[in-house]
C-alpha cells in the first residue's frame, strides 16, 4: 500500500492549496492586529501582603503580640516559600510568598486561606490594633501615570478635580483600576496651649465632649400618621438651607463657635483655642514632577487587552478631559507604557525586516533568484500561523513573545530550505518538477520533522520549569515550539507547491551528477576521514565539550539582563528615625541639581515611600519617613549612563548630602531583586545577629567587585521614657492612660469628631499649639488635670529619661533577619560577585554558634532558583 505524501497532495491540489495560502495570510494579518500587546508578560506574582497598625506600640511589642501570631498561621499553608516581616513604632507587616510557579487557582486559595487563618486568630490581637490590610493584587501594574498640577488652585480643589478626572476615565473600555497617589487628607485642626486651658479651668476633655455631643448623629424620631411617617430633623437656625445634615459641624467656622461653658461663663470654642483648616501634618506621602507637587492618577489595563489600543482610546479621553479644565491646570503623562511597547514591536519588525534581508540575500546569492523567492515566502507563512495560533491560545505580542519570535526567524527557512534545494537537486538530475517534489517529502519529511522537534526539546525546561523565571519567559518555548512546527507544515506542504509553480523546468547541468563538483568531493574526502579515524574525531568531540563546559565557569551569569528602558531610580534614604520634614529637605535639594541638568527630560520625587509599580521589575518599597525615591526620565540611553555616573559620584563623595544614603539603579527585566549581592544573617536574638552582621559587613566590604555595602537595619532611634510613679500618681488621681492621652494629644494630636462633607469625612484633630508640641524639652511642663480639676505639671508625677530603641525589626520565617547588602560595580553581575565573596564568609559561617546561619540572597538567590527548576526539566528534554 502506497504510503500518503502530503507534498505530493499539495501539488496535485493546486487550487485548495492557493486557498489556503491566501487563507493563512488573510487570517494571520488579522490575528496578528487583534493580538494583545503588552510591555512584560503577564504572570502571577506569588505574593500577598498584610499590613497592621497599632499606635503606642513599640516594634517589639508589634512582632511579638501581633505579627507571631500571624506568621505562625501563615506558616502552616501548603507550599508556602517564606514569610518575610517587618515591625516599626506603630505598625507592621509581612510578605507572605509562595513558590513561584505555583498555578493561579493554588495562589488564590493560598490567599483565601491566609485571610482565614489570620482572621481565625484576629481575637488574640491586643486591644487597640487595626487591620490586618490585605493586598494581593502585586501582578497589577500601572500602564500609564498622570501628574496633575494647578499651582493657582488650593489642594482640595486640586483633589475634587483629580477625582472627577478619575471617575471619567474609569469609563474608558480597558481600564481596570485608577488608583490616585499624593492625596493628603484634608483636616480641622483645633491647637490649645496647657496654660490657657489651665488658667480658665477647663480641660482638654471639656472640649471633646464639647465637640462630640455638637456633631452626634443621633435619632430624632418619627411620628406616625394615618397615611405617612414623619420624621424630625435639628438644623441649625435659618431655613432648611443652613444645614440638612444632622451633625452642624460643616466648616472650621462652625467648629470655633462651639459653645463652650467655663467658671460659669459661656464661651466660644475659638475663643480659648486656635481652630483652622488645613492639610495632614505632617504628610505621610506626597508626589512632586519636576519640582512641582502634584497629584497621581495610575491607570491599570486589563491584562490580555491590547495595549496599543487602550492606550489610544485612554489619551483621546484625556484630551476631552484637559480642554475642560481650568486654566493654569497641568497634566503631564509621567509613564507611558504604550509608547514602550510600540517602540519594543518596532524593534521586533525592524528585526524582522533585517531577518528576512538576510535569509533573501543569502538565499538569492547561493541558491538563484527563484529559489530565493520560493525560501522567502515561507517566512510569511509561518508568522501568519504563529499569529493565528497566539490569537486562538490568548498569548500576547510582549518582551517575551516578540524576542521568541526573532529566535525563531533564523530557524524558519532551515526546512523549506531543505526542501526546496532537494528538488534542486533532483531537477538538475532530471526529474520533473511533480516528482522532484514529491520525493523531498519522501526522503526528508519526517528527519525535518524530527529536528524540528528535537530543537523545540531544547526550549522545553523554559516552558516548564516551575518558577518565577520560568512563568516570566516561558512563553519562548511555546512561541518558538508553534513556529518551528509550522515552519515545517508549511516546508512540507506550501513550498513544494512554490517549488513547482517558480521553479524551472530545466537547471543548469541538467542530467549531470550534481555531487561531481569539487566542493563536495573535499566534503565528501573529509567525511571519509573523520569517518576513518572515529576515535580521533571521538576524543577530539569529548576534550572541546570538557573545554566549553570548564569555560562557561568562567562566564558571567544572571538570568535577565538590564532593560533599554531610558529611567533610572533614585533611592534616597535617612537615618532611622528621622523626619519627613528632614526628608523633604533632601529631595527639594536634589531636584535642584536634576533641574539643571540638560540631559534629563524630566524626574519626579515620591516622599515617604516608593513610586507606584508603573514597570514589572519595580520593588514597591513599604512606608518610611526617611525614604525617598526618584524616577529620572533622559533623552537616550547614553544621557541615562551620563546622568548615573555624575550621580554614583555625588553620593559617593558625601559633600553635598552627607547625611543621605543615595543609591542609583538601572530597571531590570524580571522579577524584582533589589540589591544584587546579599547576605542574610539569621538568628533568634537580636543582638548577636547583628554582632555577625557586621563581620560579614566588613568582609563583604574587602570584595574589590562591590560598592555601597550596607545592612537593610540598623541603626536605633531615640526615645524618652516617660517613667511614672504610680504611688504619686494614684494620690493625684492620675492613672497611666491619662498621662498617655494627654501625651499623645499635645504631641500628635488626638481625632475628636469629623465634618461630614459629601461623601468626604475631615477629621477634627485637637493637638497644641506649636511652641508645647515642637518642643521636646519641654515635655515635662505639659499640665495634667486631675479628678478633683486640680493641674499638675507631668514632671511632678514622671521622670522623663532619654533612651533608644529599635525603630525597625525584620524577619524571616519567624527568625531575625539582617541583611548585609551592596551593588556591583559595572561589568560585574550579582552573581558572580557573590560566588567570588561566599569563600570568603567560610570562616565567620564555621563559626557561627547553634541556631544562627548565614544564606545567599539577592540576583545569585533568583538565578540559583530558576536555575534548579531549569535543571529539574532537563532529564524530560
Amino acid at each position: 500500500m502506497k504510503s500518503f505524501n502530503l507534498s505530493e497532495w499539495a501539488v496535485t491540489h493546486r487550487a485548495f492549496v492557493i486557498f489556503l495560502i491566501v487563507g493563512t495570510l488573510l487570517v494571520g494579518a488579522f490575528s496578528f492586529t487583534r493580538l494583545g500587546r503588552l510591555e512584560d508578560p503577564s504572570f502571577n506574582v506569588p505574593t500577598m501582603n498584610a499590613v497592621v497598625a497599632w499606635p503606642g506600640a513599640t516594634a517589639q511589642q508589634v512582632q511579638d503580640q501581633v505579627l507571631n501570631r500571624m506568621e505562625r498561621e501563615l506558616q502552616k499553608i501548603e507550599g508556602i516559600d517564606h514569610v518575610r516581616s517587618f515591625a516599626r513604632q506603630g505598625y507592621g507587616g509581612l510578605n507572605f510568598w509562595m513558590k513561584g510557579g505555583t498555578p493561579k487557582h493554588e495562589l488564590e486559595r493560598a490567599w483565601y486561606l491566609a485571610r482565614k487563618k489570620i482572621a481565625d486568630v484576629r481575637h488574640e490581637f491586643p486591644e487597640g490594633v487595626r487591620g490586618p490590610f490585605f493586598n494581593d493584587e502585586f501582578t497589577d501594574v500601572y500602564s500609564v501615570l498622570f501628574a496633575f498640577s494647578a499651582p493657582e488652585l488650593s489642594w482640595p480643589e486640586l483633589q475634587v478635580l483629580v477625582e472627577d478626572a478619575r471617575r471619567k476615565l474609569q469609563a474608558v473600555p480597558g481600564v481596570t483600576k485608577i488608583d490616585v497617589f499624593g492625596r493628603q487628607a484634608e483636616k480641622v485642626y483645633v491647637e490649645f496651649t496647657s496654660a490657657r486651658l489651665a488658667a480658665l479651668g477647663i480641660s482638654p476633655q471639656t472640649l471633646i465632649d464639647a465637640l462630640a455631643r455638637q456633631n452626634l448623629v443621633s435619632p430624632t424620631g418619627s411620628t406616625e400618621g394615618s397615611s405617612d411617617r414623619v420624621f424630625v430633623r435639628i438644623t441649625d437656625k435659618g431655613g432648611p438651607g443652613a444645614s440638612t445634615l444632622p451633625g452642624s459641624l460643616q466648616t472650621a467656622r462652625d467648629i470655633a463657635d462651639v459653645p463652650i461653658e467655663a467658671g460659669g461663663r459661656l464661651l466660644k470654642l475659638g475663643d480659648v483655642a486656635q481652630v483652622k483648616s488645613g492639610l495632614e501634618d505632617p504628610p505621610q506621602f506626597t508626589v512632586r514632577h519636576n519640582g512641582q507637587p502634584v497629584l497621581m492618577l495610575g491607570v491599570t489595563f486589563e491584562r490580555s487587552g491590547n495595549i496599543l489600543k487602550l492606550g489610544a482610546a485612554l489619551d483621546e479621553r484625556m484630551a476631552v478631559l484637559q480642554a475642560a479644565l481650568p486654566l493654569g491646570v497641568a497634566v503631564d503623562k509621567v509613564a507611558d507604557q504604550p509608547k514602550i511597547v510600540d517602540d519594543s514591536v518596532w524593534e521586533f519588525e525592524k528585526s524582522f525586516l533585517e531577518a528576512l534581508a538576510i535569509v533573501v540575500a543569502v538565499c538569492f546569492l547561493f541558491l538563484g533568484w527563484r529559489t530565493g523567492i520560493v525560501v522567502a515566502a515561507s517566512v510569511p507563512l509561518v508568522l501568519a500561523l504563529v499569529a493565528t495560533v497566539m490569537l486562538a491560545m490568548g498569548w500576547n505580542l510582549d518582551r517575551i513573545s516578540l524576542g521568541a519570535l526573532i529566535i525563531a526567524l533564523g530557524l524558519l527557512v532551515d526546512d523549506a530550505i531543505i526542501a526546496v534545494e532537494m528538488m534542486v537537486v533532483k531537477i538538475e538530475q532530471g526529474w520533473d518538477r511533480v516528482r522532484a517534489a514529491t520525493f523531498a517529502y519522501s526522503s526528508t519529511a519526517f528527519p525535518m520533522l524530527t529536528g524540528t522537534l528535537v530543537t523545540v526539546a531544547g526550549f522545553m525546561p523554559v516552558g516548564f520549569a516551575k518558577s518565577i523565571s520560568g512563568e516570566y519567559a516561558g512563553g519562548i518555548f511555546w512561541v518558538v515550539g508553534v513556529a518551528l512546527i509550522a515552519s515545517w507544515f508549511v516546508a512540507v506542504v506550501f513550498t513544494p507547491y512554490l517549488g513547482v509553480v517558480l521553479l524551472p523546468k530545466v537547471l543548469k547541468g541538467h542530467g549531470a551528477d550534481p555531487y561531481a563538483r569539487p566542493v563536495y568531493q573535499r566534503l565528501r574526502r573529509i567525511v571519509g576521514w573523520c569517518v576513518t579515524h572515529r576515535a580521533w574525531v571521538l576524543a577530539a568531540t569529548v576534550l572541546a565539550f570538557v573545554v566549553s563546559a570548564a569555560g562557561m565557569a568562567l562566564v558571567q551569569q544572571q538570568f535577565f539582563p538590564t532593560a533599554s528602558r531610558l529611567e533610572l531610580i533614585v533611592d534616597l534614604r535617612l537615618r532611622e528615625g528621622a523626619s519627613f520634614t528632614a526628608t523633604e529637605t533632601q529631595v527639594k535639594r536634589l531636584e535642584q541639581m536634576l533641574k539643571a541638568d540638560p540631559q534629563i527630560a524630566h524626574y519626579t520625587a515620591y516622599t515617604g515611600a516608593g513610586a507606584p509599580r508603573f514597570f514589572l521589575s519595580i520593588s514597591a518599597d513599604l512606608p518610611n519617613p526617611g525614604l525617598a525615591q526618584i524616577i529620572v526620565n533622559t533623552q537616550s540611553v547614553a544621557d541615562r549612563e551620563a546622568v548615573r555616573g555624575r550621580l554614583l559620584a555625588l553620593f559617593a563623595k558625601g559633600e553635598q548630602f552627607p547625611d543621605l544614603r543615595g543609591r542609583v539603579t538601572r530597571f531590570e527585566f524580571g522579577p524584582p531583586v533589589g540589591f544584587p549581592v546579599q547576605f542574610r544573617v539569621i538568628g533568634p536574638d537580636t543582638a548577636q545577629v547583628r554582632e555577625i552582621a557586621y563581620r560579614v559587613r566588613d568582609t563583604v566590604r574587602q570584595s574589590p567587585l562591590v560598592r555601597d555595602t550596607q545592612l537593610d537595619w540598623n541603626e536605633q532611634v531615640r526615645v524618652v521614657r516617660v517613667q511614672l510613679d504610680q504611688d504619686q500618681a494614684r494620690l493625684l488621681g492620675i492613672t497611666s492612660a491619662d498621662v498617655g492621652a494627654m501625651t499623645q494629644m499635645v504631641l500628635s494630636g488626638a481625632p475628636v469628631t469629623q465634618i461630614r462633607r459629601g461623601e468626604d469625612l475631615i477629621d477634627v484633630t485637637l493637638r497644641a499649639a506649636p511652641e508645647e508640641r515642637l518642643a521636646l524639652e519641654r515635655l515635662g511642663d505639659i499640665n495634667l488635670f486631675t479628678r478633683s480639676g486640680a493641674v499638675v505639671p507631668l514632671s511632678q508625677v514622671a521622670t522623663l529619661v532619654p533612651s533608644f530603641e529599635e525603630p525597625v525589626l525584620w524577619r524571616r520565617n519567624r527568625d531575625m533577619a539582617l541583611t548585609v547588602r551592596a551593588d556591583v560595580l559595572d561589568g560585574v553581575q550579582g552573581p558572580a560577585a557573590t560566588s567570588k565573596i561566599w569563600p570568603s564568609l567560610q570562616p565567620i559561617v564555621a563559626s557561627l554558634p547553634a541556631g544562627y546561619r548565614i544564606e545567599i540572597g539577592g540576583a545569585s538567590e533568583e538565578t540559583k532558583k530558576s536555575d534548579t527548576a531549569l535543571f529539574a526539566v532537563f532529564p524530560m528534554m
